[in-house]
């Protein structure tokens, strides 16, 4: 069944205060609403999109829609006054039509991710409604009027409301038409609707995410930032996407530090799949990514031959496991050179050839990149620097159309790994291969400014 994505942009922005709807504000470098339609838009489910937008904002919602070339997106429809107009829109709209599946979704909750939403699209095949909620962590309290409690329902069974809201359209058509024959009707959410007016109709509670939340207030401005800089999408996938398949034969591909370990794997799996591949690295050519004339030479010389560079992956780098107070200042020069300024290096002189082919670059960061971690203080503050790299950059050329992502693998067996930490159980590492496998996959993704971590299937 066609599976048709309704985002619900009529908000005002009154309780942010803020003359510009919340949904138009800017977050971790693009509008909130860009960040909710890149979700959809990229969910291999999701056949449509249509925005509902307050209709002061019609020309806002087109500007963004032809900017950002959103293929699914169908319809933008004018909402009402109340957030159940909006609903309305968007059930009117598609009405008179064979049975599709709405799933309703807030504008302004723009870290939804793939698996709420499959959950939801695969509850559809049983149930007519759908919400999505979380445990609550909270005692709930009920008041009477002079603020004295009356109340404390059991916490085991209370839940805090998200989107999406899942329905087939004929479920929550018929809703609404009993809701607006009701003088007194009043409605927070479309579950509700469907809950009060359609008793027989079981609603269905998909599990939702904390992390899953609602721009309402300034201060969530903050919270949303941050969590953007964590965000990370997790892949276990062992296999080559059929994309990756279909277009490596004709890319053409630079991995600097490709002559060992996730790199090595890279240029082999690549090229197993008849990519145009070129690898160079220290002890196989010469060239050492903090040296931007070597790297400058490497890249002109792969172009030269080739006309295009498609995509360039920066795997180099030196774990040093020592307090900072024993290394020396060669040491540690060598260290941020090479971790740090070399990714800066790789992504400079690959802008242009990127540019023209509006390829891909792909950077690595480690787990250690959310803290620092005693003996790695260096090697932790640059994967951290290269996250903000990854995240600056896909900002600043998204017009350009080059996608920037940073691949995060958990410990991976390596000839670098076990230079440093010797013998470990099989089963407590990732292969290389299966981190080179995460890193094609994302390279031919349409993906950007996005931290992509690999781990252990357990």
């Amino acid at each position: 069944m066609k599976n048709i994505a309704i985002i619900l942009a009529g908000g005002t922005g009154q309780r942010l205060g803020d003359s510009m709807p919340k949904q138009f504000l800017k977050v971790a470098g693009k509008k909130v609403i860009e960040h909710t339609l890149d979700v959809f838009q990229n969910h291999p489910q999701i056949d449509e999109i249509a925005i509902v937008s307050n209709p002061n904002f019609i020309n806002e919602v087109e500007t963004i829609a032809i900017k950002n070339s959103y293929t699914k997106l169908k319809k933008i429809l004018q909402g009402g006054k109340e957030r159940y107009h909006s609903s309305l829109s968007a059930i009117n709209a598609y009405d008179g039509q064979e049975e599709v599946n709405l799933i309703f979704h807030d504008a302004v909750r723009p870290l939804v991710n793939d698996r709420i939403i499959s959950d939801c699209i695969k509850a559809l095949d049983k149930y007519n409604a759908v919400d999505v909620a979380i445990k609550t962590t909270d005692t709930i309290i009920q008041i009477k009027q002079n603020d004295y409690i009356s109340g404390i329902p059991d916490r085991e069974y209370l839940r805090n409301g998200q989107t999406p809201q899942a329905f087939k359209l004929s479920t929550i058509k018929k809703a609404y038409e009993l809701a607006l024959q009701d003088p007194d009707f009043k409605t927070t959410d479309d579950c509700g609707v469907v809950y009060k007016y359609l008793p027989d109709e079981s609603v269905y509670v998909v599990k939702g995410e904390q992390f899953n939340m609602k721009l309402t207030y300034k201060e969530d401005l903050f919270l949303l930032d941050k969590l953007f800089q964590l965000k990370s999408i997790t892949q276990q996938n062992e296999t080559v996407i059929s994309e990756a398949k279909r277009l490596l034969p004709s890319s053409v591909i630079v991995v600097l530090g490709g002559s060992y370990g996730i790199g090595l794997d890279i240029v082999n799996i690549c090229r197993s799949y008849g990519g145009h591949v070129y690898s160079f690295s220290r002890s196989e050519n010469g060239v050492d990514v903090s040296n931007h004339i070597l790297v400058a030479n490497a890249l002109k010389e792969v172009y030269e031959k080739e006309g295009r560079i498609d995509a360039v992956i920066n795997t180099a780098g030196v774990l040093d496991k020592i307090p900072l107070v024993n290394m020396s200042y060669e040491e540690i020069s060598k260290s941020i050179n090479i971790n740090y300024i070399g990714a800066i290096i790789v992504a400079k002189e690959s802008y242009p050839y990127l540019k023209d082919s509006k390829g891909s670059l792909l950077l690595f960061t480690s787990s250690s990149y959310t803290r620092g971690r005693s003996l790695y203080s260096l090697y932790s503050s640059s994967k951290a620097a290269i996250v903000n790299l990854v995240q600056a950059l896909s900002e600043e050329w998204y017009e350009h159309g080059i996608r920037i992502n940073c691949i995060n693998p958990e410990r991976t067996k390596t000839p670098m790994r076990i230079k440093n930490f010797g013998v470990e159980p099989e089963d407590s590492l990732l292969k290389s291969y299966v981190v080179a496998t995460a890193s094609i996959n994302c390279l031919f993704s349409l993906m950007t400014g996005e931290v992509v971590d690999v781990k252990i299937k357990k």
